[in-house]
């Protein structure tokens, strides 16, 4: 007797009520799966994208800010610190590394960082082609804004004010591509890299680039050589910090809080309290996966109890051809097991096939459908173990059947 196949032509025979029980599970599976891929590649991104990193400085405002702006390049800077105060601080006995960042322009969308080669070095970048900018406005372009934006090397284009493509252009200055970086899954797939002298130079419409005089000042910690006039009056967005010593992540953050107009932002602390704030959301989305789940597994188990007084007749037979009350367990059992495993199976296709369409249209968030976490075992095990125990009952009044009763009421 073939069990599997007679519990498939079961389940196959009750279509509209099979059909809801695997709607609700496959649907509950998929929410819970979605909300585990985007959690774990949301955290992964932010992970890569911060190594390194142990404190961000920048002006006063909000520290969340600061880090969503510098470190992930989705928020608008609080606003400039003087660059002559952020060199006396990068020479601090606590800092080992101190890269500069200068920021405010963009490029269809895309935003333009003014740094140094530290930069990319922090996130093991390569240069595709061309080479890296060794003079002022020259750029290197992230892999995915070259593709989008068609750019290749010896493009020529206007910075933009703010993060608006309809941004007011900076058309006295041309920017030039030098460099194309090769693809790394990090955020840099999607700046713009520039020297810091060049944002300075788009912005300055009364003077042209190189028009400063006086002795060139090298700022070793920061990785820049300016004029004196230039130390004194130019400013940058932020300094992003690499400790010197665990000690420094003591006594840092709090000498710097107390500099004028600096204030000192931890990646690590402001990711936590981030995920914090939206982890109540992503508990609340988990619990209603949960629930759908367990209202599957109810409909599964009306479904099989409210079949299993027409089917006494049917199960009597069975047995009086030689089932055992065992078989007869089995054959029911199986039918709550393959509506869950279908459920499962296709929640899990389903919540990878979401994760794609959410990849194609939110190409900055860097996911991808082929993504798995281990989880997702745990959530087709409870699933299974859901659909079993919605069968159990109905399963053990089966085996209970008395053939002699049955029959003889027929």
């Amino acid at each position: 007797m073939n069990i599997p196949l007679l519990s498939l032509k079961s389940i196959l025979s009750r279509p509209l009520s099979t059909l809801l029980s695997w709607l609700l599970m496959s649907f509950g599976v998929t929410i819970v799966v979605l909300i585990l891929l985007v959690s774990a590649q949301l955290k992964n991104e932010i992970s890569k994208n911060a190594q390194g990193i142990d404190l961000v400085v920048g002006a006063k405002g909000s520290p969340l800010q600061l880090i969503l702006c510098n470190i992930f390049h989705v928020d608008f800077p609080t606003g400039n610190i003087s660059l002559k105060e952020a060199n006396n601080l990068s020479r601090n006995r606590y800092i080992e590394s101190a890269i500069p960042m200068s920021l405010g322009d963009s490029y269809r969308g895309y935003r333009i960082v003014g740094t140094t080669k530290a930069y990319g070095d922090l996130y093991g970048a390569e240069i595709q082609s061309g080479q890296w900018f060794e003079e002022d406005m020259k750029a290197v372009v992230g892999a995915n804004v070259a593709n989008l934006l068609g750019l290749n090397l010896g493009s020529q284009f206007q910075s933009q004010h703010g993060m608006s493509e309809e941004g007011e252009e900076h058309e006295e200055q041309s920017i030039i591509v030098a460099g194309i970086l090769a693809p790394s899954s990090t955020i840099l797939d999607d700046l713009i890299l520039v020297s810091i002298p060049s944002i300075w130079n788009v912005h300055e419409h009364e003077e042209e680039p190189g028009e400063h005089e006086g002795e060139i000042i090298d700022l070793p910690k920061l990785g820049i050589a300016v004029s004196q006039e230039q130390l004194e009056e130019e400013e940058i967005t932020s300094i992003l910090i690499k400790y010197r010593s665990p000690m420094a992540a003591v006594m840092l953050p709090r000498m710097v809080n107390e500099v004028g107009n600096f204030q000192a932002a931890s990646p690590a602390y402001e990711t936590a309290r981030l995920f914090n704030i939206i982890g109540v959301g992503v508990d609340v989305v988990n619990i209603i996966g949960i629930l759908i789940v367990v209202i599957s597994a109810i409909s599964v188990f009306i479904a099989l109890l409210h079949s299993l007084k027409d089917r006494k007749y049917d199960i009597a037979i069975m047995r009086s051809m030689g089932a055992t009350r065992r078989q007869i367990f089995v054959h029911v059992l199986m039918e709550g097991l393959l509506i869950a495993i279908l459920g499962c199976i296709s929640g899990l296709v389903l919540a990878h096939a979401a994760i794609g369409i959410l990849a194609f249209y939110l190409e900055k968030l860097n996911l991808s459908w082929s993504f798995f976490v281990n989880d997702e075992v745990w959530v087709l095990t409870g699933g299974l173990i859901i659909g079993m125990l919605a069968a159990i009952i109905p399963a053990g009044l089966a085996y209970k059947t008395d053939i002699s009763k049955t029959l003889s009421k027929a």
